[in-house]
Order: structure tokens, then sequence, then C-alpha cells
């Protein structure tokens, strides 16, 4: 849910695994193991026999091999069940507006001559003790500015009426947000956040995982770019 905001003020709302064996490979080399070892265990030396500590230690080695065969099994089927549920809860986000950065907002007018504006927000790495929102047009010209004061860490989101600093409504259009947080007079990192609305999903491939497409705009992002759902 987002905060309307107006021409004096803003009001916040507190609002893998690693590259598996083949089984085939695996099994071969299982093989191989226990060939060399029984061929060495029939041509020993019978004066100079191997030793219990060396054949428990060749004995060992093949039971890492199984063990990682087996771990890496495993691991085959979380990622598989990891990705799944990924795929899921992005399909459940398509027609669904969300925060992504960005610092993009949409003004429009209805027939009535109704201002209408995407939202917006930012994500802020800390508490800060001022933050303060600028409104700037294609051209590079500050629309309105807003002081929002202390806001504590995390995402906030927000709309813009639409307004000028001299109260007049801005024209139809494109428009950019700058976040500017400081404490003590420090800068604190923050980054700012545009509506998408979620068009579709694209399954995980070789090159990715899960990516939500947002648009010719937008674009596609990945599903952890999503920081708020509106």
């Amino acid at each position: 849910m987002t905060t309307p905001i107006g021409s004096n003020v803003l009001n916040t709302v507190n609002a893998g695994g690693a590259p598996t064996m083949g089984s085939r490979q695996s099994d071969e080399l299982r093989n191989n193991f226990m060939t060399l070892l029984i061929t060495q265990l029939q041509n020993q030396d019978p004066l100079n026999p191997l030793e219990n500590n060396e054949l428990t230690t060749q004995l060992a080695q093949i039971n890492t091999v199984s063990g990682i065969e087996q771990l890496n099994q495993t691991m085959e089927g979380i990622t598989s069940q990891i990705t799944a549920g990924q795929t899921m809860q992005a399909a459940g986000l398509i027609g669904q507006g969300v925060l992504v950065p960005g610092d993009r907002v949409l003004l429009e007018q209805d027939d009535q001559g109704v201002a209408h504006t995407t939202p917006f927000g930012f994500d802020l790495a800390r508490s800060a003790d001022s933050v303060k929102i600028t409104i700037v047009g294609g051209d590079g010209q500050v629309i309105n500015r807003y002081d929002l004061g202390a806001v504590g860490a995390g995402v906030d989101s927000f709309t813009w009426d639409g307004k000028t600093s001299q109260g007049e409504s801005a024209v139809p259009g494109a428009y950019r947000v700058r976040i500017e947080a400081t404490n003590d007079d420090k800068p604190v990192s923050v980054e700012a956040l545009n509506y998408a609305l979620v068009g579709g999903v694209t399954p995980p491939d070789d090159k990715g995982g899960v990516r939500l497409d947002l648009g010719a705009v937008y674009g596609q992002v990945s599903l952890d770019q999503v920081r708020q759902i509106l």
C-alpha cells in the first residue's frame, strides 16, 4: 500500500550445488578402483603384504566417491525444489505491481483532468535523520521537492500528487526521482525504486534463475530485485 504525498509534505508508510558426476561415470570409476584393488591383492609380495591401514585407506577412498555421488544427487533434488518454489512464487506476481530498482515516475491525467502517478519508493541501508525527495523533469528541471525528515532503515513507498512546487498540475509524462539521505550530515546509502507491472515469468535456464518480465520499458529483472509488492 502506498502513501499519497501532497505539495507540502510526504508521509511514509511504515510499512547449486557443485558439478555432478554422472551415474555411469561413477560406476565405471568404482569398478576400475575395485579391479585395481583386487589385482593389487592378488599380486602383492607375500613377504611384504598390503598392510591393514593401507587397505582401509583405499576402501575409504571408494566410499568417499560413493558419498560424493549421493551428496550431488541430494543437492540436485534440493536445487530443483528451490527452483520450482521460486517459479511458483514468481507466477503469483503476474498482474501485480512491484517496486524494483529505478527512478522513473509516470504522470497521467484522466478525462476529468485528475492526475494519476505511478508509485515510487526507496530502500535505506540504515536509518537517516534527513531524507529529501526531488521530482525532476526530463530536461533536468526541478518540479517539486519534499523533506521527509527522519526515516528508519528499509523500504518505504509513496505516491506523488502530480503538483509542482507552485501548486500547479505538472504536465503528463515521465519524471525522475532523486533521493538524498543523510545522518549527522553524512551520506546514507539509499536506492531509488520505481513501479512496474509484472506481465510474465521467464523460467530459469543456464544463464540464471527465474526472471520477471516488466515490459519493454523495464525489461526483465530477477526475483530478488523486487523490494515491495503493491
